[in-house]
């Protein structure tokens, strides 16, 4: 093609405004949807790649089977940091803790002043060679200062936000009463990170006690952390793995296991060790939250896999509609082709005129749909929440650009063949052949396609919608509506000014009680298992909650049997009495839970010695985890050291929130207050649900206005093919009715036929979709019979038009034509 074909092309569509504006805009909305879904799907699986040779970077993972089921925690003891510095092929080992890792709300993170003003700081706390590894960058400074006691290294983007310019260096902030320096700016890592932070601080840092430094240095006494290997190109990782086994197997804690539970696991070992890629922990959904950090982000491949094809397929439906489009401008542009093959057009000729039509119309709507994405994306990354940063690259629009070149080609095909079959003869005759039999099936199997595709994408994202907001608010087995939970940045029992916060606050007129548990109920950043047993009996293991004598009466939870705790019997931390639920009871060996209770139950303490409690009362179900796990075996243990308050609002949660505000400022004032709601806690579980949620909803609002404008051109041609035979029909006495009944069979036809295929389809996503869940909304095939109704009104809406002009249709006119 040279220049002028396109400047011929631009003429022609220049001439039909209407037509050109329809398609431009229609398949402008289809690239912009496909950029930024790609854009979602890129981001995502880039997660880990700005670490230099990442493929050769693992996490150690480990998983103790002491506990049935237990989960893997992207964590391990850090003595295996010396055992696999000495494994062949490995280039260096290192790791890392969240500064802070007793913060229930936000791992990692603290709280400095830096003036009159308080920050919060996601800050890591690293051992030697982290810097190395993930191949960090200063900016400004270096990265060797960061061994100086007194130093801290802070993200650009960080040293911006608290200082307001990049380049902070010999900055000082206050954290912990102690003085801290900016040694070093670090260029800002990206946000697709499964290890983020605002700031570094070292092993030697003055934030870190001489005991957490011993065992970060030495795990001599088991402590856990996130240790990061790096081995050299064509390493066996499984023989590595195999020597962090053996080290874990020889380890004095392992080697301490009573043999009762040796015996009872058999020849399964105590703990498993295995080596997960670092390019690929973002798709590691096996990995959960301990006492230390949760595993942070982690989406399902599965799920980003399909939101890639939905992407594309909308992308193809946009092109099926101009393809529709083009074809009936074809047929009726038969005697302008005619003329031309007559003045001695070959075929070449005109697959080239139409070729260029179709590029030009491409490149424009690409370059729209490159503009409708730029002006989106804010609301984009805002729906996602997630910050898609360089999706404007010249690389990524060249890529777009390119694209578009190749939609160019690929829709501009059937058109091209249409207009190469034109008969001269017949269409300068005034009757040019219509479209073929085998043209009319294509374009309605096209439409069909349309259709069943947005019929399935409405049916997917109502049932994700469905059991998404089912699962945010199904009861918890106790009202939430007036719980506040507020985080402490110490535990209660060891620090006065939590004493005073919790006794000041119970004592304000908004505030009808405050209870103190080890976590808020529906988080796991704080979990604790212990095996239980009866005497002489086998141990069963389950999750122990750490909950205050007030906590039950706080909550408004009344026993199934027997008593709960209760302030006005009960010691602040009396070892002996215990709560279990029902499912503990049959764990252990009770017949009923009735049988439970007044019952001896022991278990090992953390000296070594055993532990006497009594079953005091049965507690009901409440919801520890989300609906994606099925509930398990629970006890409930008197303690007042944990840091997490439950209040109780008396009247308003407004009023108490203030409350909580105005105390805080007085007990805690180097310390930013975190306080949610209580229901927030479970609607946090859900959040990459509702994230998938919103971006099906936004693909199948788009699939379905393509399909609804698909439906209308298809009718449109429909009237247009069958005007003869419409005005006829009315001769023959055909009454109005009976011809846009006519019209809307044939477009009720097709739409039952895409429900034939999209459906099935759908129910099997949606069965699919739903087997994470232990736990499902009451969906059916309501979601089915919703998607299949909605297309259809959407279907006839886009039809109603084409029908009404059927029957208004004046047979001498159509006759005539």
């Amino acid at each position: 093609m040279r220049l002028r074909h396109f400047r011929i092309a631009w003429r022609a569509l220049a001439q039909e405004p209407a037509y050109s504006l329809v398609v431009v805009l229609g398949l402008g909305i289809g690239v912009a949807a496909c950029l930024l879904l790609l854009a979602f799907v890129r981001y995502s699986w880039e997660y880990n790649a700005q670490v230099p040779h990442a493929e050769q970077v693992y996490v150690v993972k480990m998983r103790t089977n002491t506990a049935p089921g237990a989960p893997w925690f992207d964590q391990a003891p850090v003595l295996l940091r010396a055992a696999a510095a000495q494994a062949p092929g490995v280039l260096a080992v290192t790791g890392y803790v969240p500064s802070r890792p007793q913060v229930n709300e936000v791992d990692g993170t603290l709280t400095v002043r830096i003036g009159a003003g308080l920050h919060r700081l996601h800050s890591l706390t690293v051992l030697p060679g982290f810097v190395d590894t993930l191949g960090l960058q200063a900016q400004y400074g270096s990265m060797q200062a960061l061994e100086q006691p007194d130093s801290i290294a802070v993200t650009g983007q960080a040293a911006t936000r608290l200082f307001g310019a990049a380049n902070a260096l010999g900055r000082t902030m206050q954290v912990e009463g102690k003085l801290l320096r900016v040694a070093a700016i670090v260029r800002t890592p990206p946000t697709n990170t499964t290890i983020p932070f605002e700031a570094l601080i070292s092993v030697n840092s003055v934030l870190v006690d001489s005991q957490f430094r011993q065992q970060m240095l030495t795990g001599e006494q088991g402590w856990w952390g996130k240790l990061l290997i790096r081995v050299r190109p064509g390493a066996s990782v499984p023989a590595i793995s195999a020597l962090l086994q053996q080290a874990v197997d020889s380890a004095p804690a392992v080697q301490a296991i009573p043999p009762e539970i040796r015996l009872k696991l058999g020849k399964q070992k105590v703990a498993d060790i295995a080596l997960a890629p670092l390019r690929y922990a973002y798709f590691d959904q096996a990995v959960t939250g301990n006492h230390i950090t949760g595993p942070g982000d982690r989406a399902n491949p599965a799920l980003l896999a399909g939101l890639g094809a939905i992407a594309v397929l909308i992308l193809a439906l946009a092109a099926i509609n101009y393809v529709n489009l083009a074809t009936v401008r074809v047929l009726r542009r038969q005697r302008e082709v005619a003329t031309r093959k007559v003045l001695g057009a070959g075929v070449r000729q005109l697959v080239v005129q139409y070729l260029a039509e179709s590029v030009v119309v491409s490149m424009v709507a690409t370059a729209l749909g490159l503009l409708l994405a730029w002006l989106v994306l804010p609301v984009f990354c805002s729906l996602v929440k997630r910050q898609l940063e360089g999706v404007f690259s010249a690389a990524n629009v060249g890529a777009a650009l390119a694209l578009g070149v190749m939609l160019g080609a690929a829709t501009a095909a059937y058109p091209a063949w249409i207009a190469t079959r034109v008969r001269p003869s017949e269409a300068l005759a005034e009757s040019p052949n219509a479209e073929s039999l085998a043209g009319m099936r294509l374009r309605r199997v096209l439409t069909v396609l349309q259709v069943s595709t947005a019929m399935c994408l409405a049916s997917v994202t109502l049932a994700i919608a469905w059991q998404t907001e089912f699962a945010m608010h199904a009861p918890p087995g106790f009202d939430p509506a007036p719980l506040l939970i507020v985080d402490l940045p110490e535990s209660a029992r060891e620090s006065p000014q939590a004493r005073g916060f919790v006794a000041a606050l119970s004592a304000q007129p908004a505030v009808a009680g405050v209870a103190i548990s080890v976590d808020a109920v529906g988080r796991k950043n704080m979990t604790w298992s212990q095996e239980l047993k009866r005497p002489g009996g086998t141990g069963a293991p389950m999750d122990m909650k750490l909950v205050s004598a007030n906590f039950f009466e706080q909550y408004r939870i009344k026993p199934l049997l027997g008593r709960l705790f209760d302030a006005g019997i009960d010691q602040k931390a009396d070892p002996v009495p215990l709560v279990l639920n029902t499912i503990a009871t049959r764990e252990l060996g009770f017949a009923t839970p009735q049988e439970a209770l007044g019952q001896e139950v022991l278990f090992t303490g953390y000296d070594g010695k055993l532990v006497h409690k009594r079953v005091v009362g049965i507690a009901p179900e409440l919801r520890f985890h989300s609906l994606r796990e099925a509930p398990g075996a629970t006890a409930y243990e008197l303690w007042n050291n944990p840091s997490t308050l439950s209040v109780r609002a008396a009247a308003s949660t407004i009023q108490a929130e203030r409350a909580i505000e105005s105390l805080w400022r007085r007990y805690f004032p180097d310390e930013i207050l975190n306080l949610h709601r209580a229901g927030d806690i479970f609607a946090a579980n859900y959040a990459e649900e509702a994230r998938l949620a919103r971006l099906l909803a936004l693909a199948t609002g788009i699939a379905l206005a393509i399909a609804a404008f698909g439906t209308y051109v298809l009718a449109a041609h429909t009237v247009q093919r069958r005007s003869r035979e419409i005005a006829l029909r009315k001769l023959y006495g055909a009454r109005r009715p009976d011809i846009g009944f006519m019209v809307v069979r044939e477009i009720g036809i097709l739409v039952g036929v895409s429900a034939l295929i999209g459906l099935p389809i759908a129910a099997f996503a949606i069965e699919r979709y739903l087997a994470i869940y232990v736990e499902r909304a009451p969906i059916g095939y309501w979601t089915m019979l919703l998607a299949l109704a909605s297309t259809l009104a959407i279907a006839m809406a886009a039809v109603a038009r084409q029908a009404w002009i059927a029957m208004r249709m004046m047979p001498s006119e159509a006759l005539r034509a």
